[in-house]
């Protein structure tokens, strides 16, 4: 009777279109914390009703920071290193 019950709590369906690539790097992510994607979903459903909205910051970036994105986006000025102490170095750190 409890299993009917809460199987009959989880049977609302929910729909989301999502690039293959996305849900695949999304999936491996949900893998190694050991959840399922509909495990996932549940965790961020119940999130968003206890802290009732985002459970995590949501925010429209000035026009300094907008523009930043777009650069790096295109792969404009961004610098690489071998590693993590060579960028450091740069750094001055």
């Amino acid at each position: 009777m409890a299993r009917a019950r809460a199987k009959a709590e989880k049977s609302d369906m929910i729909r989301a279109r999502v690039s293959p690539e996305l849900r695949a790097k999304a999936e491996a992510v949900f893998a190694k914390l050991g959840m399922s994607t509909s495990g996932a979903i549940r965790l961020f459903y119940s999130q968003v009703v206890l802290r009732k909205g985002l459970p995590f910051d949501t925010l429209i970036p000035n026009a300094r920071t907008a523009k930043a994105l777009r650069s790096a986006d295109r792969g404009e000025g961004l610098s690489r290193y071998e590693d993590m102490d060579a960028m450091m170095r740069d750094l001055g750190v």
